[in-house]
């Protein structure tokens, strides 16, 4: 396939928004032109007035599949995000059955989403108290970095991390080279304030 040229009186750029071509040639964005940049032999598609802008990234999303699907799945959670804008999201390790704490899960969580999803979607993985072994196998699989309770998650399936067993767990993370995403509350103040409340 040659090269196309998406065209838009709104291309969303980050010096605003202007009449442009988006280039495109094997899938891949190659350059953001003048109208009348555009090669002679590229395909021309006019989009008129529709806005032309790079597709959005929700980082934190809950695609509950397998497991709960009923609380959102692959295919309702992925079709209201392209709705919205999203080309890509990010799913969060806890709510799944089971959680994505091992490269099995994460597997299983794969499976659950083949046929099913309108965008794009990536996986972070779970640091729970007994799968310091499971980080590095499961960076090596493909999740984008980790997420751990200090506190109740929750759910029972995704336990909290006390410091001892953080501590154990650092050096996988850092051999990993990814991201750590913590859910900080302390348990003393979280459960004082739930006494308090409940009076």
């Amino acid at each position: 396939m040659g090269q196309q040229a998406l065209v838009s009186t709104r291309v969303v750029t980050p010096e605003g928004v202007r009449p442009a071509a988006v280039l495109v040639e094997s899938g891949k964005i190659q350059a953001v032109i003048s109208p009348s940049e555009i090669p002679p032999d590229a395909a021309v598609e006019d989009f008129s007035r529709a806005a032309i802008l790079p597709g959005l990234v929700d980082s934190h999303v809950h695609l509950n599949e397998p497991g709960r699907t009923a609380w959102e799945g692959f295919a309702t959670g992925t079709c209201a995000a392209a709705a919205g804008g999203y080309t890509v999201c990010v799913d969060m390790p806890l709510n799944s059955l089971p959680p994505t704490t091992s490269v099995a899960a994460l597997a299983a969580k794969r499976a659950a989403a083949a046929n099913k999803c309108r965008i794009d979607w990536a996986a972070w993985g779970g640091v729970v108290a007994d799968n310091e072994a499971d980080l590095e196998p499961l960076a090596a699989a493909g999740v984008l970095g980790f997420k751990c309770f200090l506190v109740d998650s929750g759910v029972d399936e995704f336990s909290l991390v006390t410091e001892a067993r953080l501590r154990s767990a650092i050096p996988h993370l850092v051999r990993s080279r990814l991201p750590l995403l913590v859910h900080a509350e302390l348990p003393g103040p979280i459960e004082g304030a739930g006494q308090s409340l409940r009076g």
